[in-house]
C-alpha cells in the first residue's frame, strides 16, 4: 500500500449527469469524513465497506457544495487494495472541481496519470498486462478492440505467458537438478528433454507473435488513404465507410482540397481512414498543396484503397496512382458498377497486379466485398487465435522477440555440447524477459512511462 492518499476527478470533463471524484489511500475514510456529511447523521468512518450512502459535500465553513452519494470501499476489496471512497456528484464542472479542491485541503495530493491503476498494480490486483489493457478498453473503437482488451483485462493473455514462463522455469529446475546432482551418462538424456520443452515454448512464441500486428490494428487502428483523380467516388466511399455524411460530395472535380480523417468500423476492425485530395495537375495553389498531401499519404498509409472509375478509360491520372501502388499494401476498387462499364475488373488487375474489387458507392453495392477484404488483410486470411490472446503493442512484441532470441541460444548452446550451466543462463534470460510482459521483473522506469499515458483519474 502507498503511504500518501491520491484524490482526482473520474469522470470526463463537462457536464453530465453524474460526476465522480475518486479518493484512494491510507485516509481515503479521514479526508471524506471532513467533507461529506451523511444525511443519517452518522460519520462516514462508521459505515461498513462496500456501502452507498446519501449526504451533502459540505466545504470549511460547513456550506453545502452538492448533494452526493458516497460508495466506501474499504481495503483490500477495491480498484487499488487500498481504502477507497468515491464521491458521486452532479455532474457539473464547478460542483466537481469545489469537491476536488476540498479533498485537497483535507489531506489528499492530486493523483497522477494513471495512478489509480499503477497502485493496484504495485499492490498486486492487476499484473502488468491486465493494468494496461484498462485504457484499451476505455479507448476501445470496435467490438473487436474491446474483445481483445477484455481478453488481456481478465487475464486471458497474461495467463499464457504465465504458463510459458512456468514451462522454463521447470526446465531451469531440471537442469539445475542435474548440475547438483551429477550422475554418469545424463547430460544427453537432459538436454533432449529440455530441447524438446524449449522448441514447444519457441512455437507458442511463434503463434503469438503473428497476432502482433493485428493485435496493434485493433489497439490503434489501421492507417487508410483513399486515394484516386477527382470526382472518381473518394468522398462518398468515405461517407459509405463511416455510414454518414462527412464529406461533401458534388459532380465539381477538386472538392476535396485537403485531408479529412475519420475513425470507421469496418467489420470489427477499426480504419484510421485519410480522404485525400483527387490527384491530378492542377494550377489551383490549395489544391496543389492538396494533391503533394495526398501523395505523401500513400506513402506513410498501412493500407490504401484506390478508387477507379470504371464508366470511362483510363487515362494520365489512373496510370499515375497506378504507379504510386508499386510496393504498398493495397486494395483496388472499381467504382460506379451501376452505370455503363469502359474498363472491367480483370483490365483493371491486369494493370495492378492486385486485388479488384467492383463496388457502387452510390447505390453502396460491393461494401460487404471490401469489408471482407480488409478484415483478410488484418487478419492474413484467418482468425489465428481468440482476439484475448492477441499480443497488442509493440512493446509486447519486442519482449517475446527477445525472449525467443534467449530461447534460440539455449537451443544453440545444447547443440554445441556446452555445459548445463550454460542452457540454464540462456533460458533464465528468457524467463526474466517474458517477466517483463506481466511485470514481474520489469523496471520502475518502464512502469513510470507504461502508466503515464494514462488519464487522470483512472
Amino acid at each position: 500500500m502507498q503511504g500518501d492518499t491520491i484524490s482526482a476527478i473520474a469522470t470526463a470533463q463537462g457536464e453530465g449527469g453524474i460526476g465522480i471524484v475518486r479518493i484512494s489511500g491510507e485516509k481515503a475514510l479521514a479526508v471524506a469524513d471532513k467533507m461529506f456529511l451523511p444525511a443519517s447523521g452518522r460519520r462516514i468512518l462508521d459505515y461498513p465497506s462496500h456501502r452507498a450512502v446519501y449526504g451533502r459535500i459540505i466545504d470549511e465553513a460547513g456550506r453545502t457544495v452538492d448533494e452526493a452519494m458516497s460508495i466506501i470501499m474499504k481495503a483490500p476489496h477495491s480498484y487499488t487494495r487500498e481504502d477507497v471512497v468515491e464521491l458521486q456528484c452532479h455532474g457539473g464542472v464547478m460542483p466537481l472541481r469545489k469537491t476536488l479542491a476540498l479533498t485537497y485541503k483535507n489531506g489528499a495530493r492530486p493523483a497522477e496519470g494513471g495512478e489509480f491503476t499503477k497502485r493496484a498494480f504495485l499492490n498486486g490486483r492487476l499484473d502488468l498486462s491486465q493494468a494496461q489493457a484498462v485504457m484499451d478498453i476505455i479507448t476501445a473503437k470496435t467490438d473487436r478492440s474491446l474483445k481483445m482488451a477484455a481478453g488481456h483485462l481478465t487475464g486471458q493473455f497474461s495467463a499464457q505467458i504465465k504458463a510459458c514462463r512456468q514451462e522454463i522455469l521447470g526446465q531451469i529446475a531440471h537442469l539445475e537438478a542435474a548440475i547438483d546432482f551429477p550422475e554418469d551418462e545424463v547430460d544427453d538424456v537432459v538436454t533432449a528433454q529440455v530441447s524438446a520443452k524449449v522448441s514447444e515454448v519457441r512455437q507458442k512464441i511463434a503463434i503469438f507473435l503473428k497476432t502482433a500486428g493485428t493485435g496493434r490494428i485493433l489497439r490503434e487502428g489501421l492507417m487508410t488513404a483513399i486515394v484516386g483523380k477527382p470526382n472518381v467516388g473518394k468522398s462518398s466511399l468515405l461517407n459509405a465507410l463511416l455510414q454518414e455524411e462527412r464529406a461533401i460530395v458534388t459532380d465539381i472535380p477538386g472538392t476535396t482540397r485537403d485531408s479529412i480523417e475519420e475513425y470507421a468500423n469496418v467489420g470489427g476492425v477499426p480504419l484510421r481512414i485519410i480522404d485525400t485530395a483527387g490527384i491530378r495537375a492542377t494550377d489551383d495553389v490549395v489544391e496543389r498543396i492538396g494533391v503533394e498531401k495526398a501523395r505523401q499519404m500513400v506513402s506513410e498509409a498501412s493500407l490504401v484503397l484506390a478508387l477507379f472509375d470504371g464508366s470511362r478509360p483510363l487515362d494520365s491520372e489512373d496510370e499515375e496512382i497506378l504507379a504510386l501502388l508499386q510496393g504498398r499494401e493495397a486494395i483496388v476498387l472499381l467504382n460506379k458498377s451501376d452505370l455503363q462499364p469502359v474498363v472491367t475488373a480483370d483490365e483493371l488487375y491486369s494493370r495492378a497486379q492486385t486485388e479488384v474489387i467492383e463496388l457502387s458507392t452510390k447505390e453502396k453495392s460491393g461494401m460487404e466485398a471490401l469489408s471482407r477484404a480488409i478484415q483478410d488483410k488484418v487478419y492474413g486470411g484467418q482468425v489465428l487465435a481468440d482476439e484475448g490472446s492477441f499480443v497488442s503493442d509493440e512493446r509486447q512484441a519486442a519482449i517475446l522477440r527477445q525472449a525467443d532470441e534467449h530461447l534460440a541460444a539455449a537451443l544453440t548452446t545444447i547443440e554445441a555440447g556446452m555445459g548445463l550451466d550454460f542452457i540454464s543462463i540462456d533460458l533464465r534470460s528468457a524467463w526474466e524477459k517474458l517477466g517483463e510482459i506481466t511485470g514481474e521483473t520489469v523496471g520502475e522506469d518502464i512502469i513510470d512511462e507504461i502508466f503515464s499515458k494514462f488519464c487522470i483519474g483512472k
